[in-house]
């Protein structure tokens, strides 16, 4: 019998980028390169399939959020033009980044508790 992965502790180590098994190895290789195999305890981690699912989940993450702010400050403020799209090009910029690399994380961590793609192997 194939032993149950609880998705919930998965995710969180998957968010702050650290292998879905152990928890300690770091499973980033880069920015958003995965690494093959976790480097403390060995659970291979190659067969993820993130794909483009962590960027359009950015997106849409990053465009709830900025765009009713972008609207709440443009109606209650009024800044210049300037002044907005500076402000909001590099918030974007900046929540797009720091998002990124953590759901990237959380999608291979959510693949691993669920045994998809070559995941039940191990």
């Amino acid at each position: 019998m194939i032993e149950d992965r609880p998705m919930k502790p998965a995710l969180l180590r998957g968010w702050r980028m650290r292998c879905p098994n152990c928890g300690s190895g770091r499973m980033m290789q880069g920015y958003l390169a995965v690494r093959p195999a976790c480097p403390e305890c060995g659970e291979e981690l190659h067969h993820h399939r993130a794909d483009d699912g962590p960027a359009y989940l950015t997106i849409l993450i990053v465009g709830h959020i900025l765009g009713p702010l972008i609207l709440w400050v443009f109606v209650e403020y009024r800044p210049d033009p300037w002044v907005l799209v500076t402000a909001f090009s590099i918030g974007t910029v900046a929540l797009s980044l720091y998002l990124l690399p953590r759901l990237k994380g959380a999608f291979v961590a959510l693949q691993w508790s669920r045994r998809m793609h070559g995941f039940s192997r191990t």
